[in-house]
């Protein structure tokens, strides 16, 4: 996310970067706001969706959050301890579902398994122009790496690209958008 902001700003782009808790420095000219669960994210996001032209939905944000936050320590009892989970709001699914007709709408999968299914039936579902899909378990992929390898699915083809920068698959990630725009424009 930070990369892609950063990219975004290098194209001259006025970017708005929401994140959560991150010791990431926020790129010089990007607007940040500051989020501390996906409840704040889904109440951000949703809230400035009509401003947007691009939303790119990159964020890892969890499926389920604690039922109840305890207010104090939770004291040990006993050598197993149960907690409820409830499903946290599925920010991409309602995006999806509210996008007006200028919108570019990417969304990011992360997947273990059955990447191209997986991520294909999650560009459907959630109504979206683009999925940059990635194994977790490819290496170079994912989390606490610079570098990315990702496959593009589109709603008539797939894309899959080399291992690069997070920065320069941000601007791939970027070109490609703003040629569906131009699509879009032309119709």
């Amino acid at each position: 996310g930070y990369e892609l902001a950063r990219a975004a700003r290098d194209m001259g782009a006025n970017v708005t970067l929401v994140s959560g808790p991150s010791n990431l420095a926020v790129p010089m000219g990007v607007e940040c706001i500051r989020i501390q669960s996906a409840q704040d994210m889904f109440e951000v996001i949703s809230s400035k969706q009509n401003e947007m032209d691009f939303i790119i939905k990159s964020a890892a944000v969890g499926d389920y959050r604690v039922k109840e936050m305890a207010s104090e320590k939770i004291k040990k009892k006993g050598d197993t301890l149960t907690l409820e989970l409830v499903k946290n709001p599925d920010i991409l699914a309602y995006l999806g579902a509210h996008k007006p007709k200028h919108q570019i709408i990417c969304g990011f999968a992360m997947e273990t398994q059955d990447l191209i299914a997986n991520a294909t039936e999650k560009l459907v579902k959630k109504n979206c122009d683009m999925i940059v899909a990635n194994n977790l378990r490819t290496e170079g992929a994912g989390f606490g790496t610079d570098t990315n390898v990702v496959t593009f699915i589109h709603p008539d083809h797939i894309d899959t690209l080399e291992q690069m920068s997070k920065y320069e698959l941000g601007r791939k990630i970027l070109h490609t958008l703003l040629q569906k725009q131009e699509r879009i424009l032309e119709c």
